[in-house]
Formats: C-alpha cells, structure tokens, sequence
C-alpha cells in the first residue's frame, strides 16, 4: 500500500500493526527487508503482549524480552528525533546505557528500519504524541509497543489463552458430549508416543487448539511449537524424518495451505514419512472462511506418493492416525472442529487397509433401482439419515458406502457397484470443485464407465460467519439438504428414462 500510493504521489501514512506472535511468520520478515529495499514510507506498530494463542515461543521472543529488560527506551522529540530515556516502570541498569543509535541495536534496526519504545500501549496520550512525531520522518519506522493481552476484562487477564477467541456460550451443556475431534488426537498422540520413542510431535503455535497440551507435558523433550511459522513446520518434519525419526505435524487445514510448497517440495518429492494431523476441515462455523479447511482435499489429492484419508467419526479418527503413522510416507488424516459424533472409541489401535472403503447402510436393497451415495469424512452420518428418508418415500434402493479415503480411491468398490447404480452421489464438506468427487469423476471417466453422477459439496464461494449448523444447511450439506438434492436429481433421472 505504501509503495502504490507514493507511484500515485498520495503523501498519506500506511501503519501496518503486527502482533509479536505474527511477527515469526516468514512473510513479516519479507515484508520489512523488501520496505528497506524501496525505502517504504512505513510505520510498522509492533503490539507485543509476549502471546500468540498462548505464550509466544522462541528466538524472537527472547530478543524481544531482552529489549524490555534493558531498562530504557528509545523515545522520540516533537520534531521526530530519537533520544534515550529510562523506563520509569523499570529498573535502571547503568551497564546498559548507551546511546540513542546503539539503544536500537536490535533485529529492527540490523535490516534498516527506524527503531523506537518500548512504549507503554495503554497509555493512548503517549502513543498520540509519539505518532505525531514520527509522522515528521520518512523511510521505515518500527513503533515497539508492550500490552496486556485481554486488557481491561478481569477473566481475559487472568486466562489468556481461554479468551483468545471466544464463541457464543451454550445455555444448555451435557457432562455426556462426545469428545472434540482435537482431543481424540491429542489422545492418540501420547498413546501412539508411548509405544514408538521415534514419535516427535510439531505444531506451528496451535499447542492447545490441536489438542497437544498433554502431550507437551508428557514428552517435552519430543513437543516442538516453532511458533506461527507454518513452512518451517513441514520442512522441519522432512529433515526428522530425513534422520529416521517419525514426526507427527499436527496443523489446521487453513494454515496447510501456507505450506503447500514445502510440502510438494520437501516432503512428498522425497517421499518422507511423516504424518499431518489436519485440524479444522471443513466448515468452521463462526471462525469463518479465513479458517474454513474448504480446499484441503483438493490441494493434496494432486500431490504424488500423498495419502488421504477422512474419518466417519472419533473411533475411526483414532484408527486412521494410527494407519497414517504406520504407513511409510506422507499420510494426512483430515477431521472436523468440534465433537465427535458419540460413538465407543476402541482403544487398541488396528491399521486399516489402505485405500479400502466400506458400505456402512443399505436401504430397500432388493429394488432393481438402486442410488450409491459415496460420502466422506464428516458427511457419513447426515448421507445415512437421508438415505434411509429417500429409501422411505421412494421405490428404489439407497445404499451409503464410508469412503474413506481420498486418496487412494476404492476403485474396485465403485466398479462393482456401478452394475447396478442408476444414480452415483458423492458427498463431501469440502468444495465441489477439484474435490472428492471430482476425483470419483476422474476414476468413472478413466475406467469407461458412463453413469448419471451427483457431487454436492462447498459452492465456489467464501461462506460468511454462522453456526456450523447454518452454514451446512446453507450449503445444502446436511441431511435435510442431501435429501431434497438426490431427490431431485433422481426426480429428473426418471423422468429423462420415461
């Protein structure tokens, strides 16, 4: 923005604010070495409350620390010069007075910016004068600013990680919910570690989120949050298991997509075994679509010597992360936010077969007419429920077969029962477009069969904030929804045939 608007000769300020646990993202440094280069004229408010989601973790971190601990603070004149001053708040340490210049000696000031703070960001009158100052220089400016994270509510202050991000609270709970998909993970994740020494856990500043805080207590010495630095999360993965290790990279699958080239490139080109619990498919409900895992399957599927695989719910989550981790090369298992769907996890872990579905309901299955729904992942259940309504009120035959995975397809199950599929359906919370199906399509189309075939699944849009229910309903993704569909499709097949 900057730097178009001094192309167009517009004078105007751009402030960039940055918190200190973004600032380990790779695009932050990028950024601030590229405004060096052109000269931007900049200001860059570095808001450091020492969090990202939890405490922030790191190199940066440290340096930051050893900034505030210095005692003084690089303040500036009226007309915009630095100047020293010690921070009243701090204890003043005569070994580490120094001069205005050699007071920014930090990361800032090493590539090129104008360093100045520590300043109090609460205190609004001090921040308005040092803005107005700073606005009489040019060239790159970096404000350091230190907050309290949930400043001014007493709950926030006292529990910064739980009121990160917060949503509506249920007016109704149940002591008997079925455990969130994260801590099923997280679960598998200490029992898989204590069977296999050469388990090593990553996450990219998601410790809680991902369902790793057990783990990170059980096996610190085996727990690595590199902090929000996602392609170096994949890459450090490639390098341990380059060293025969067997690391676990547990990651939203939002945030995969800022290692998509580490993971073409480092991971799966050598064919490294490492496993990628992908967190947050799928719709995500009020988190909205800066979060929502919509493309997940697609960006993978593409992917040689990748496999995919997609639980019904929390028992077979646990079952294919024990697959993924067996399995000799780099496996991703993608699940849902929120909870399970209720069933009896088992706790012995059993490998299933790779690329091997499964027909979980059949309905009216003696009518020579017969509708073969193919769901994955999270659509097994809501694809059962209408099923078994389509079977109620029409003369055909529905049955709804567990994909499971993505990638390698079943292709023997498809061809079997495409001798007596009239109508193909594939089910998926995930976009339509390069999706499950389309990899369903893929496969008809490669082995010569010619059938009439539905694929439902995310619209080419971003879906705006709502419940997760909402936004199925929405979508047409729940069971409400893939009734009326196939029932219409189906309406529209017999009719063509009469």
């Amino acid at each position: 923005m900057s730097l178009a608007r001094r192309y167009q000769k517009d004078p105007c300020e751009v402030v960039s604010i940055i918190g200190d646990g973004a600032m380990t993202a790779g695009m932050a440094f990028e950024a601030m070495n590229d405004a060096v280069a052109h000269d931007a004229d900049l200001i860059v408010v570095l808001n450091d409350n020492d969090m990202s989601i939890s405490c922030s973790t790191g190199g940066f971190a440290k340096h930051l620390a050893a900034i505030w601990e210095r005692g003084e603070s690089v303040n500036v004149t009226d007309e915009g010069d630095a100047y020293i001053q010690p921070h009243p708040e701090w204890t003043y340490n005569s070994r580490l007075h120094c001069a205005a210049t050699e007071a920014a000696d930090n990361l800032f000031k090493a590539i090129g910016f104008d360093y100045f703070g520590p300043f109090d960001g609460h205190d609004v009158n001090q921040l308005v004068q040092v803005f107005n100052a700073l606005k009489k220089r040019k060239g790159p400016r970096l404000i350091h600013v230190y907050t309290k994270k949930g400043k001014g509510f007493a709950p926030a202050e006292a529990d910064q990680i739980k009121y990160h991000a917060i949503s509506k609270l249920n007016t109704v709970s149940s002591s008997n919910a079925a455990p969130k998909y994260s801590d099923v993970f997280g679960q598998w994740l200490c029992d898989e570690a204590t069977q296999d020494q050469r388990l090593l856990a990553i996450t990219p500043a998601m410790c809680e989120g991902s369902g790793m805080v057990q783990f990170a207590k059980q096996f610190p010495e085996r727990f690595f949050d590199v902090a929000i630095a996602e392609q170096h999360a994949v890459t450090l993965a490639a390098g341990m298991a380059c060293e025969g290790l067997k690391p676990v990279v547990a990651i939203y699958s939002t945030f995969l997509q800022r290692g998509y080239d580490q993971l073409i490139h480092d991971v799966a080109l050598q064919n490294l075994d490492v496993t990628f619990g992908i967190d947050r498919a799928g719709l995500v409900g009020e988190d909205g679509p800066t979060h929502a895992g919509a493309y997940d399957y697609a960006f993978m599927r593409t992917v040689p010597n990748m496999v995919i695989m997609a639980p019904k719910d929390e028992n077979e989550c646990r079952q294919m992360l024990h697959t993924a981790y067996l399995y000799n090369g780099p496996a991703a298992v993608r699940y849902p936010r929120g909870n399970g769907v209720g069933v009896e996890i088992q706790q012995q872990m059993t490998a299933l077969e790779i690329g091997k579905a499964e027909i979980v309901a059949s309905f009216n299955e003696f009518q020579e007419e017969q509708i073969s729904i193919l769901a994955f992942g999270s659509r097994v259940s809501v694809a059962v429920e209408a099923a078994q309504t389509l079977a109620a009120s029409h003369e055909v035959g529905v049955r709804v077969v567990n994909m499971r995975f993505v990638k390698p397809l079943d292709g023997q199950i498809i061809e079997q029962l495409a001798a007596t599929t009239s109508l193909f359906v594939t089910v998926e919370e995930h976009a339509v477009m390069a999706g499950a199906g389309s990899a369903v399509n893929e496969y008809l189309a490669q082995a010569q069969i010619v059938k009439p075939i539905l694929n439902l699944g995310l619209a080419d849009i971003f879906m705006h904030q709502a419940s997760h229910a909402q936004m199925l309903q929405q979508a047409g993704l729940d069971a409400k929804g893939i009734e009326k569909s196939v029932e219409l499709a189906w309406s529209k097949l017999v009719q063509s045939v009469s």
